[in-house]
């Protein structure tokens, strides 16, 4: 799976889930803030990556995310990480 493909994947289950338009997912917008997350909404968005993408998330990794750039590529690390492993 490309980063592209990754990015795609995560674009569409945010539309899906947190019914937000898609042209307000850009890399430089805040994520919390664009997709109104409270923290049931963290919890919901922590199952949706765990079922599509194979990798457990711990709450702390989520303290260094706050752009959808941050959050792509937090994705794609571990998404690598699970391919080397």
């Amino acid at each position: 799976m490309t980063n592209n493909e990754i990015i795609e994947k995560i674009n569409e289950f945010l539309v899906d889930e947190f019914e937000v338009d898609g042209s307000k997912i850009t890399p430089d917008a805040n994520l919390r803030e664009t997709l109104e997350l409270d923290s049931l909404d963290y919890v919901d968005l922590v199952v949706v990556i765990e079922s599509n993408f194979g990798f457990k998330v711990v709450a702390q990794d989520f303290q260094n995310i706050h752009t959808f750039q941050n959050f792509y590529d937090y994705v794609i690390g571990k998404v690598a990480e699970k391919q080397t492993a």
